[in-house]
């Protein structure tokens, strides 16, 4: 395992055709796994899983379109779900064989839309408390809050725009608690998050989780808010081929704050269908 304050080095970039790109971090060798990371975060947020798990497996960890580092094609494209799921539908398909896709929050969400567009190009997807709505949609205290941290954004209070958001999807005090490496992502990424809130991600819905015949891990921390543990309660109902695990003591945060449990979930469930 590459020690903790080993340099990963810096990402390269994916042509993804004529007019789009990405940025993506990779190493090690093996059956491949690919990491899609959530709200205000990139390719950074999944250094614990690449350190963790690159001596078993070849890691590769990307930076949605005007996530950071900043790729001037993006700037081009109206940034959206839509959009960051055909990215990585596209990025997988550079790999001309299935791929173990893993995503956290809204970067589960990218990548279960990414799993219905090109399910054949995927070996196991892997679901961290999985961001957007049930049918009935958001709860609305999520919105409320939401809105709250749009309107200090508006008012120029960045630093509490993103505390009020960081701890709305984790836990009261999460920014406080977190690392200054973990808030620098979050500022860097902080031009997102108004046009991501506006973008309402599609609801999960049970006749789609029916058709997607694909080995599919839930994990969901045991304190994270309801909406993520609903989903994942949800979806294990309804795909056909689901395993739901709740991780004891973990919030959102979980990939960084419980690396190691989640590491070992994510190499045994690759090393069961690697097919």
């Amino acid at each position: 395992m590459i020690g903790p304050r080993t340099p990963l080095g810096k990402p390269a970039v994916h042509l993804l055709g004529d007019d789009d790109a990405l940025a993506y971090l990779r190493l090690g060798a093996g059956a491949p796994v690919v990491l899609v990371h959530g709200a205000l975060c990139d390719y950074r947020y999944w250094a614990p899983q690449v350190r963790g798990l690159c001596e078993r497996f070849e890691v590769a960890a990307l930076s949605l379109g005007q996530y950071f580092p900043k790729v001037s094609s993006s700037l081009r494209h109206r940034f959206g779900w839509r959009w960051h799921a055909q990215q990585v539908a596209g990025f997988l398909a550079s790999y001309g064989q299935p791929v173990h896709l893993v995503g956290h929050s809204r970067g589960a969400a990218v990548a279960w839309q990414a799993a219905l567009q090109r399910p054949a190009a995927i070996a196991s997807l892997s679901l961290f408390d999985p961001g957007g709505p049930l049918p009935q949609g958001l709860p609305e205290d999520v919105l409320a809050i939401r809105a709250r941290a749009i309107a200090l954004l508006g008012e120029g209070q960045v630093e509490a725009g993103l505390e009020c958001f960081v701890d709305s999807v984790s836990q009261p005090g999460a920014w406080a608690r977190s690392s200054a490496s973990f808030r620098q992502m979050v500022r860097d990424n902080a031009q997102t998050l108004v046009p991501q809130i506006g973008d309402a991600l599609p609801a999960y819905c049970r006749a789609q989780a029916a058709t997607l015949a694909l080995p599919v891990l839930l994990v969901t921390g045991e304190l994270s808010p309801a909406q993520y543990r609903d989903n994942a309660a949800a979806l294990a109902g309804w795909l056909p081929d689901a395993r739901h695990h709740v991780l004891a003591g973990a919030s959102h945060g979980m990939t960084f704050t419980h690396a190691r449990r989640c590491n070992a979930l994510i190499a045994e469930f690759v090393a069961a269908h690697r097919g």
